[in-house]
């Protein structure tokens, strides 16, 4: 079936208190999808950020992020008795500093006023997700360290968690441990109710999977004998790509590398658990670096750049043919970006998982490009571009007269790029197209997401407050229909749907 959908990460949502949350503005956003015609909404990954505050490097691959839950609800229980932080600065942009210094002071007084009248249904949640004590120990402990790594904590018994120090140290966190376990209990609430009200409209939420987790996570802490790691539980070899046309260094991303030894000797189950979860929280799942599970490329921990590693080749199929007997009700896509040799495609052609194509690379070479027009195919999700690039109108800014030529050939000759690229995705024979929010609202290159290989000054943009988004979604949604991405459920209670929107 055709369909469409959107880019727009949680956080990007116009929420008072300075951050997009799960509250009513992501309630309007499903409404605006509705009236649009979109059906899938596309999040970036939703777990608690660190350093530089990215997505793709999080404390945990299972917890979700604090900072994301809607204080206002909380209030509406009777969570909250306090007053809710005030709004400053740039509403297009989140001062993450700030949103979390202010943030966790109020859930720290909706924890101390309110958890005694939740703690059984905190403690039922806790007992339901095995992954959680172990994260709340975690964040308990580093917190108690001043945020040092984990492998750098001073008190030997716990990085190696020994039993006797892992059971002293949940006697003496007790209290942090039961914060950290009410904050999650928060957070999956709402966000189930927000997955559920999309899907009662006809909305699907697609979530996005790192391939690796970060070097200071509770995963690598609680299953050390996963990652490759040193005696003293530091990596031997880490993740990244090796040097092309745009890096002469390569990218060297630090994150631990998969023991895949040990991982077949557990039947995979790590990988099963953490799928497993991923099909609770969403319809859509994209794997992020989907390559790394053909081959991967390994670099000695030592080495400062990506120069000197190597690439190793990785379980593949004997994974996914766990994954398609116990996964089946998650629609899952392959991140297949980069370095896309015969192991890769035929792990993909395997496994029958939609890849990406995205306009924007598209026409910086000649009519072989993979990612040119013509040489989509039905089993893709067509993007105009995806939060690594510039918007369409940045890109558009910045192309060279060779782009402007190849893009002025094929693309449908409207009066704005962005227009242009759209209607070309829609357009397109791929199954599925999303866009960017930012290219559905003519942004330039000010609204960017992310500059990979950077760190500082990312994942800021936010929506403007207020914005009038009817005359958008009347065009999408007639642009859905003449494209037949439209369904016909959809079409046919378009009239239910009338009025303005407002986010």
């Amino acid at each position: 079936m055709r369909q469409s959908g959107v880019l727009l990460h949680i956080t990007s949502l116009p929420s008072p208190g300075g951050v997009g949350t799960l509250g009513r503005e992501a309630y309007a956003f499903c409404d605006f999808m509705v009236k649009a015609g979109l059906k899938i909404w596309q999040v970036l990954p939703i777990g608690p950020t660190g350093f530089g505050e990215s997505p793709y490097q999080s404390a945990s691959t299972y917890a979700g992020n604090p900072m994301l839950i809607d204080l206002r609800r909380l209030q509406e229980e009777g969570l909250l008795d306090a007053p809710l932080p005030h709004d400053s600065g740039d509403p297009c942009k989140v001062d993450f500093d700030r949103v979390r210094r202010e943030k966790n002071a109020v859930l720290r007084q909706s924890f101390e006023s309110s958890f005694s009248m939740v703690a059984d249904e905190v403690e039922a949640f806790t007992q339901a997700n095995p992954w959680l004590e172990d994260y709340a120990l975690f964040m308990a402990v580093k917190e108690h360290f001043s945020g040092q790594m984990w492998q750098k904590w001073p008190d030997e018994g716990l990085r190696f968690r020994r039993p006797e120090a892992i059971a002293r140290a949940k006697e003496q966190f007790r209290r942090e441990i039961d914060f950290h376990c009410y904050l999650q209990w928060i957070f999956f609430r709402q966000w189930s109710a927000l997955k559920r009200y999309c899907n009662e409209k006809g909305v699907e939420l697609f979530g996005d999977m790192p391939i690796y987790v970060a070097e200071d996570s509770a995963d690598t802490w609680t299953h050390p004998k996963l990652f490759q790691l040193n005696p003293d539980l530091t990596p031997q070899r880490v993740a990244g790509v090796p040097p092309d046309y745009f890096s002469e260094d390569g990218q060297r991303w630090g994150n631990p590398l998969y023991n895949w030894k040990a991982m077949r000797r557990e039947k995979f189950r790590w990988w099963l658990d953490r799928l497993g979860q991923a099909q609770e929280m969403f319809n859509w799942l994209r794997i992020d670096h989907f390559i790394g599970f053909a081959n991967f490329y390994s670099i000695p921990a030592s080495c400062p750049t990506a120069r000197e590693g190597k690439w190793v080749k990785a379980p593949g199929k004997k994974l996914f043919k766990r994954v398609k007997r116990e996964i089946r009700d998650l629609k899952i896509v392959a991140e297949d970006l980069g370095e896309v040799g015969p192991r890769v495609q035929k792990l993909i052609r395997y496994c029958g998982y939609p890849g990406m194509k995205v306009l924007v690379f598209g026409f910086d070479s000649d009519e072989s490009n993979p990612h040119f027009p013509g040489n989509i195919v039905e089993n893709a999700i067509v993007y105009t571009g995806t939060h690594d690039n510039d918007t369409v109108a940045g890109w558009w800014e910045k192309a060279t007269p060779h782009v402007r030529e190849m893009a002025g050939k094929y693309l449908p000759p409207m009066e704005d790029i962005c227009d242009a690229m759209i209607e070309c995705a829609f357009r397109s024979v791929a199954e599925t197209c999303i866009v960017p929010m930012q290219d559905y609202l003519h942004l330039g290159g000010e609204a960017r997401m992310n500059y990979p290989g950077t760190v500082g000054g990312n994942w800021l943009w936010r929506m403007a407050p207020d914005q009038d988004l009817t005359a958008l979604a009347e065009r999408l949604f007639a642009l859905n229909r003449r494209t037949a991405r439209l369904s016909p459920a959809a079409d046919s209670s378009a009239a239910t749907h009338k009025g303005g929107t407002n986010l």
